[in-house]
């Protein structure tokens, strides 16, 4: 293969580890559908293995309904529905990927949670408040590279999400003090979730790569009333390897999530569909270390009842080959 599609090829191989990502339930979070499929560091076609460290912030601070933002301050209290007034996001997510030498890779991927979280609930006139924080749910995935071809990459991947995440946190202060957090803010959903997609990576030109991908995630069963939203969601990117060992990226998401269900849900006020363009950058520092940046900016959404959504999100992280 001409070394420089190889190299084409190569930033779009390390464009995609990360997708189906942990972060991506942060932003499912009282049912914003913010996806972070498109930042996908490390898989690699040759044999190998990576560790990254990832942070994403998801600052949730845009109150929508249908498409349109909501304005608080022309909504008189008390109300019988909740208001909420923000949700900031961090977390950390920490990822083992393997490529061993045939077609055949596995993924590990397990977060750490942040949450600050403000809400006025219904019937109340002042906001409760909570900071939930823990280890989420465990993702483990294997993928196969079997329908690759010379000067590109096609893949399938499936696997779970265990539900090692706990999911019994409670409001510090205000009215709500020692009441459950919604279930959609907990660390973990306590359910067994099945993920599966393709993906197909390759190089338009000497220094121009591309990849697609399309999968989703449903829980398998309920857990304590609770069962998340089934999602799809799909990527499309392209990078530049003009400038060596700086790349630049882009990337298109679409995410389509379903109503959480179950009595302890917040059925009316979850799932949605959104629309988001991430530009961001890969950068090799030297001895198989490589940093990367995203920031992902909404293009459409439009949720169910009244959520929180971002109005930016920013992802960074450092991923080395072992």
């Amino acid at each position: 293969m001409d070394r420089q599609i190889r190299t084409a090829l190569h930033g779009s191989l390390t464009a995609l580890v990360m997708s189906w990502s942990a972060a991506a339930q942060a932003c499912a979070s009282c049912g914003c559908t913010l996806t972070s499929d498109w930042l996908s560091q490390g898989l690699a076609a040759e044999p190998g293995t990576t560790l990254s460290l990832r942070y994403d912030y998801i600052p949730q601070t845009d109150l929508r309904s249908g498409t349109d933002s909501v304005d608080r301050a022309a909504i008189p209290l008390p109300t019988d529905r909740e208001i909420e007034r923000y949700t900031y996001n961090h977390v950390v997510t920490v990822t083992l990927d393997h490529q061993f030498a045939n077609d055949w890779g596995i993924d590990v991927q397990l977060p750490y949670y942040q949450r600050p979280h403000s809400t006025v609930s219904e019937d109340t006139t002042a906001p409760s408040y909570s900071n939930t924080d823990g280890f989420g749910d465990l993702r483990m995935t294997a993928r196969w590279q079997g329908l690759s071809r010379p000067g590109s990459v096609t893949g399938l991947e499936g696997g779970l999400v265990l539900p090692t995440g706990k999911f019994g946190k409670s409001f510090a202060s205000g009215p709500e003090a020692g009441e459950l957090v919604d279930r959609g803010l907990q660390p973990g959903t306590g359910t067994v979730q099945a993920v599966g997609g393709i993906y197909h990576l390759g190089a338009i030109a000497q220094e121009v790569g591309y990849f697609v991908q399309v999968g989703g995630q449903t829980a398998l069963a309920s857990r304590a009333d609770y069962r998340p939203g089934s999602f799809v969601q799909g990527s499309a990117a392209l990078n530049f390897t003009r400038w060596r060992g700086f790349t630049p990226q882009l990337q298109i998401n679409a995410r389509v999530a379903g109503k959480d269900s179950g009595s302890a849900s917040d059925r009316p006020n979850s799932g949605g569909e959104q629309v988001n363009l991430a530009p961001g950058f890969s950068a090799s520092l030297g001895g198989g270390l490589s940093a990367f940046g995203f920031v992902e900016l909404p293009l459409y959404t439009r949720v169910n009842g009244y959520q929180l959504a971002p109005k930016a999100k920013v992802s960074a992280g450092l991923l080395m080959r072992l």
